[in-house]
This record gives C-alpha cells, sequence and structure tokens, in this order.
C-alpha cells in the first residue's frame, strides 16, 4: 500500500493485536504493542488452534436457548454460568435470546462467511511468505457422534451449510469414519468432515509473530496496562499505560474480553462477557488422531499438534473470575473417552484457562470508536479469535490506511449496539 507511514499504538497483545501490527507494518506503519500481562498470553496461547471457515453459523440459532437450559440442568454441564447479580451478563443473555431466529443466524452467517475465507487465504500466505514454524496443517475438522439421533439431525445444518454457504461436509459412516480417523473408537454413529478447515499451534504462532514484529522494528511493552487516551476534540494524541504517556497518530483497542472495561475510554457500549474455556496440553498419545475434531455431544474439542496433543473447550460464564477450576479439566477428558481409543496421554504439559471475549451475535467489533476519529476497536471476536486474527489485521489496516476494505466491514461497526 502506498500511503504515509503513521505511529500505531495496538493495545492488546494477543492474536488480533499482533495481526494489526503484521500488516500494518507491512504497508509502513510504525508499531508500538503493550499488554497489560505478557504478549501471547490469554486466549491465544491455549486454544485449540483452529482455522475453521466451517464455523459461519453465529452461536445464537433457533433452539439455542432451550438446549443450552437442557444442558445445564444436567450434572457437569459444559456450558454453566455462575449465579450472581450481573445487570450486563443478563442483557447479554437477553440480545443473544433475541436473535436465537433463522433470520438473524443467517444473516450472522452471511456477514461472517467472507471473513472467514478471507483469514484461511491470508494465514496461507502469511505462513509461505514469512516461513512461519507454527506447525500449519490443513488436515479439516471432523465432528464425530456416538448418538445415531443427534447424528442424523445435524444433517439440516449441513444442508443449510451447503445450500446458503457452498459449505457442504462429507458423511461419514461405518467403516468409512474409522478408515478416515483410526483414532476414534469403533461403533460410533458417523461423522461429518470439512476438508478446508486448518489448524496450527498457537503459542508457536505468536512466538513467531513475535520474532518477527520486533525484528522489523516493533516496540512490545507488557505488564504496561492501558489507563486512558490523552487529547480532547477529536482525535487523541497519546495513551497513558503503565503509567507513561505514548504518543501515537492512531490507536488500536484490541483488548479481548477485557473491551468491555474500557467503555467509557471509547464512548460506545461494548456488550462483550467473558467465556470462560479451559484446555490440557500434552504428549501426543500412541495411537494419536490425525485429524481435529469436534464432539459436539460433550463441547470437547481435540487438536493433534505435530509436537503434541490438546484437548479443549467447555464455556462457563463466571465473569472475570481468574481461578482455575479442576473439575473443568476433568471434563475435558471425559468428554473424549468415549470417543478415542487413547483419548489422553501423561504426564500434562500444561493447564490453562482463558477468556473468549463473546458478543451476543457472535460478529467481531471491527470500526472507529466514538471518543475519536483517530482511535479504532478490534474485538469481540467470541470463539474465533484465531481464525479471524488476520482478517482483522488486515481490515483494520485497510481502515488506517484510507484503503477500501477487501471485504464488507458494515456487519461489524459498533453502532449495532447503540
Amino acid at each position: 500500500m502506498n500511503v504515509k507511514s503513521k505511529q500505531v499504538l495496538i493495545i492488546g497483545g494477543g492474536i488480533v493485536g499482533a495481526c494489526c501490527a503484521y500488516y500494518l507494518q507491512r504497508a509502513g506503519h510504525r508499531v508500538t504493542i503493550v499488554d497489560r500481562q505478557s504478549f501471547g498470553a490469554a486466549c491465544s496461547q491455549g486454544n485449540c488452534g483452529y482455522i475453521c471457515p466451517s464455523h459461519v453459523l453465529p452461536l445464537a440459532e433457533p433452539g439455542a436457548v432451550g438446549r443450552t437450559l437442557k444442558a445445564m440442568l444436567k450434572p457437569r454441564s459444559p456450558f454453566t454460568i455462575k449465579p450472581r447479580f450481573d445487570l450486563a451478563l443478563w442483557r447479554w443473555l437477553w440480545g443473544f435470546a433475541r436473535r436465537c431466529n433463522r433470520q438473524d443466524m443467517l444473516a450472522g452467517g452471511h456477514a461472517l462467511h467472507p471473513i472467514l475465507e478471507s483469514s484461511l487465504s491470508l494465514y496461507r500466505q502469511m505462513v509461505a511468505d514469512e516461513h512461519i514454524d507454527c506447525e500449519w496443517e490443513e488436515q479439516g475438522l471432523l465432528f464425530a457422534y456416538r448418538s445415531a439421533e443427534e447424528f442424523e439431525a445435524y444433517s439440516a445444518t449441513n444442508d443449510l451449510l451447503a445450500n446458503e454457504f457452498h459449505l457442504p461436509a462429507e458423511k461419514l459412516v461405518g467403516p468409512e469414519l474409522t478408515d478416515r480417523e483410526p483414532a476414534l473408537r469403533p461403533g460410533l454413529a458417523g461423522g461429518w468432515f470439512y476438508a478446508d478447515d486448518a489448524h496450527l499451534r498457537p503459542d508457536r504462532l505468536m512466538s513467531a509473530l513475535r520474532r518477527l514484529l520486533e525484528s522489523r522494528g516493533a516496540v512490545i511493552r507488557e505488564q504496561c496496562a492501558f489507563e486512558g487516551f490523552v487529547g480532547e476534540g477529536d482525535s487523541r494524541r497519546a495513551a497513558r499505560c503503565g503509567g507513561t504517556e505514548i504518543a501515537a497518530d492512531e490507536f488500536v483497542v484490541a483488548t479481548g474480553a477485557w473491551s468491555a472495561q474500557l467503555e467509557s475510554h471509547l464512548r460506545c457500549r461494548l456488550p462483550i462477557q467473558p467465556g470462560k474455556g479451559y484446555s490440557l496440553t500434552m504428549p501426543r498419545p500412541a495411537v494419536c488422531p490425525r485429524i481435529p475434531m469436534i464432539f459436539p455431544e460433550t463441547r470437547v474439542a481435540v487438536t493433534p499438534f505435530e509436537s503434541g496433543y490438546r484437548l479443549g473447550s467447555t464455556m462457563e460464564f463466571s465473569g472475570y473470575d481468574s481461578t482455575l477450576n479442576r473439575s473443568r479439566l476433568q471434563l475435558l477428558r471425559d468428554g473424549a473417552a468415549p470417543y478415542l481409543r487413547e483419548p489422553s496421554c501423561d504426564p500434562v504439559e500444561g493447564e490453562w484457562w482463558g477468556w473468549r471475549p463473546m458478543t451476543y451475535d457472535s460478529l467481531p467489533i471491527i470500526d472507529r470508536a466514538p471518543i475519536a476519529r483517530n482511535v479504532w476497536v478490534a474485538a469481540g471476536h467470541s470463539m474465533l479469535g484465531l481464525t479471524l486474527g488476520a482478517v482483522t489485521g488486515r481490515l483494520v489496516t485497510e481502515l488506517i490506511s484510507g484503503q477500501p476494505p477487501h471485504v464488507p466491514v458494515a456487519p461489524f461497526r459498533v453502532a449495532r449496539f447503540q
């Protein structure tokens, strides 16, 4: 891009902030990243590493409220809400419930589809161009079922994905399933295979991006919490971070689940709830899957990395609770056990939790903040933060550089919540 070079301060050192920095540097801008904790920590470290265009449908879909309430009544449910009086949470749940209809579901899917497809392409290009060693693989994604009823019920979703988004899955039954993935136990009802999804090891991606960004002049400041903007009128000249002022021409707020805490600084509503997820990382078992898998009946995801193996998922709405609930970790082992010949392996190398930045419509926020013309928000990516990191970075760069966005951004405006 032939644009005037600007100094850009990125607030947040997760995958979204890192990808913003990457594309801003490529466009000729100078970048500083600040993070209240450590670069590449939080949700960018322990997630399951999926780059998944197949995840085009929002979580808010017809029947989702009833299914969720029914699941919560079961002991050791993968989805929980910590009982408490939290007005922001109940507003979020109301917004989610209102969108559980076919019209809003399809509108959300059509908004997500182009950015999901773009992000997969951008990651391929990034990994190839920069020779990034992040264990990138394109093995697809397999949904496996024990229940014949649940397996067949997914046919309607598959038809919708095929007809609306040209994303059909391959239906696998009987020996077809175990032939495709021998690590599965025999006797499962069937599976649906999405061939175009990819996966990578997120901690290795973040380490590689850090080396790349710093080699090109980026400044990364850790343990440096954002405290507010400096300046009046329609622009801001600096941000207070870690007790000092950092001057910049443009500011990008990419603070994930923490973004909702910054509404007063941005002068807009950001209905983002922290959806706590967990993962276990361990060595590859002797009978290790080749294909990443999701077991929808237990809500457990499995990722075979070249250098390890991860079980992840669950969803816990417990506010900004920073404790590690070991019973949730056990759910991951128990949820994988009925499906895999060797579902886990010792020793456990990492126990992790992180707050997913959940919006009630499952769409990210990629837009200018109302407070000033040079303050931008890139947050609210729900369960697709890694998947949408690359496309968000490119879109933010296009907006800051005054270039036409390469995919539509209107669905991601902050004004939809005001």
